[in-house]
């Protein structure tokens, strides 16, 4: 599948942002955590999300499809011998997100299995922040380097206190779903704390758990015997919030996002502040106007700003390539640096073929000279290497001179709901073939 993208079209008018991905990706993994059903709203109907609900069926899950985007969930009849089937290694290994299967199911059921996760070629993403603690709450772990498959046990997890060796996202989630059922107390310093991270925490004590310090690096679990049933609605997705805030910028697009929950969007805005891009809070909508020129901020001293990513609260790096792409025509120059991936900048050759003005210093960094829109970007042809590359590819082709095409658009509907659709409805003419 491609797109074949006309640039030089200015966008106007609404749009509203799916789900959040990674937010769901968690929030999924925890219906297996009970026999009760769960219900969830706002669910983004993506190529990982429903790979995500197909496994949790084959594991035995009852799913069923009770509104617009809304799923409930029973697992009270969960075949966890389904993981080590030749058919789940395949599944499995082919979504990142998976790897929270095995929290759930460690707490409830005392074993799981979980091939090597797939997911972005966007350098090194280690899982050991994962392993250390279900090890630490009493789990027996093996990997079989040969069947690339690992395999934890634990007849009965107790509580205790442990340093998450990095604040993972996707390693304080697995760990917070294991400890939740685990005796006695659990206390988890350097916990990642994004919102998506809160919403859980928030869902599994509705369920009955009994989480304090949400919102912050120290989480303190007292163990339950069981969870109930819950319901649960997803945030906005804050990288699509972000996404559509370079899109405006850079199509010189009048555009308002819906519902955006600002309080929980964090820095996000003001980083885009930062580059020269004028916002307007309407309520809970974010008004983007129609802008000629933006002006990239410098620090106090009058040196080049440097835009990094870092945990939250800091920079998601989700929007490091938005950042990046957009800056391109902004006037003045910044030095983004992508400290979490060392693969994640590599797109930027496309860019410098369409004529934009990067430095790649070295593959954590990028200085990025603004051309001010004195020469639009050329339309070229270009594959999208991930997510998140793949939609700041989208909107340089969106901005762009002429017809560009992008390959391997699969990585883009891996994140983003019907994104050419959405976009075409505000003016963009992106054609699917």
């Amino acid at each position: 599948m491609i797109f074949e993208v006309t640039g030089g079209k200015h966008l106007k008018g609404d749009i509203i942002p799916q789900g959040a991905k990674n937010e769901a990706l968690q929030i999924l993994c925890a219906v297996l955590l009970t026999k009760e059903k769960v219900v969830i709203g706002n669910i983004p109907e993506i190529v990982d999300i429903m790979k995500l609900i197909d496994l949790l069926k084959d594991l035995g899950v009852k799913v069923e499809k009770t509104g617009h985007e809304e799923y409930s969930f029973q697992s009270d009849d969960v075949n966890v011998d389904y993981l080590i089937s030749p058919e789940f290694k395949k599944k499995g290994g082919s979504l990142r997100g998976s790897i929270m299967i095995v929290g759930p199911l460690l707490a409830r059921f005392g074993r799981a299995y979980m091939p090597k996760p797939g997911g972005d070629k966007i350098g090194r993403r280690r899982v050991d922040t994962h392993f250390l603690g279900f090890e630490s709450l009493g789990a027996a772990f093996n990997y079989d380097d040969e069947a690339e498959f690992f395999k934890v046990e634990a007849k009965k997890l107790k509580g205790a206190y442990m340093l998450l060796d990095e604040a993972s996202v996707t390693g304080t989630a697995n760990i917070v779903m294991a400890a939740v059922l685990a005796e006695g107390t659990t206390t988890i310093y350097n916990a990642a704390c994004e919102p998506y991270l809160q919403q859980l925490c928030k869902m599994l004590n509705r369920m009955g758990a009994k989480i304090s310090g949400i919102g912050s690096n120290l989480l303190t679990i007292e163990g339950v015997e069981t969870l109930g049933g819950t319901t649960h609605r997803l945030l906005p997705d804050m990288i699509e919030i972000g996404s559509f805030i370079g899109l405006a910028a850079m199509t010189q697009s009048e555009i308002t996002i819906k519902n955006v929950s600002y309080p929980d969007l964090g820095v996000i805005p003001g980083v885009f502040q930062r580059l020269g891009i004028k916002m307007e809070l309407r309520g809970d909508d974010l008004y983007i106007p129609a802008q000629e020129h933006y002006e990239i901020d410098t620090f106090i001293d009058g040196s080049i700003l440097t835009v990094a990513d870092a945990p939250w609260p800091g920079f998601t790096p989700d929007l490091i390539s938005i950042i990046l792409v957009t800056a391109t025509q902004a006037r003045g120059n910044v030095l983004i640096h992508q400290k979490m991936f060392e693969s994640r900048l590599f797109f930027v050759d496309k860019l410098i073929d369409m004529g934009a003005q990067i430095i790649l210093s070295d593959p954590h960094r990028a200085v990025v000279m603004g051309l001010d829109r004195k020469t639009q970007l050329r339309a070229i042809q270009m594959a999208s290497p991930d997510i998140r590359a793949g939609v700041s590819l989208l909107i340089a082709a969106m901005s762009a001179k002429g017809k560009s095409t992008i390959f391997n658009i699969n990585q883009i509907d891996r994140g983003y709901q019907h994104i050419d659709t959405r976009l075409n409805a505000i003016g963009a003419e992106i054609i699917r073939k």
